[in-house]
């Protein structure tokens, strides 16, 4: 489905199920996603986040005729975390025929909310 070499690989990103409009995956906490102050990077988890809506998006489009791309994301970071993993639940709020919009909530092993996130996606032609 996606190509190798990519952001997914490089922050060690597992999809982990993949239902019609509801997408988990999990990222590490290690020296691969941590800032420099030893802490889960903002960035990685935004990164994370917009990974979870793009291809939970792709799923819900027709693949002959049109892709996916990220339009907005924000993120509300919550809680701090320095090791273990993170897992993304995203779900799709809005389904339209050239916006998405997805839900996508961070949390620990325990179900501690690290961070929430919503994203915008654009759905486009391709040739």
């Amino acid at each position: 489905m996606y190509q190798g070499g990519t952001i997914i690989d490089t922050l060690g990103i597992e999809l982990v199920s993949n239902e019609k409009g509801k997408l988990v995956a999990t990222m590490p906490v290690d020296e691969r996603t941590r800032q420099p102050f030893g802490l889960l990077h903002g960035g990685a988890s935004v990164a994370l986040a917009e990974t979870v809506a793009s291809v939970g998006a792709y799923e819900l489009v027709d693949k002959e005729t049109e892709g996916v791309v990220g339009l907005e994301i924000n993120a509300n970071h919550i809680r701090s975390k320095k090791d273990g993993i993170v897992i993304a639940t995203g779900t799709v709020l809005h389904q339209g025929r050239t916006t998405m919009v997805w839900d996508i909530k961070i949390t620990d092993e325990e179900d501690k909310l690290i961070c929430v996130s919503r994203c915008t996606i654009a759905v486009i032609k391709i040739k």
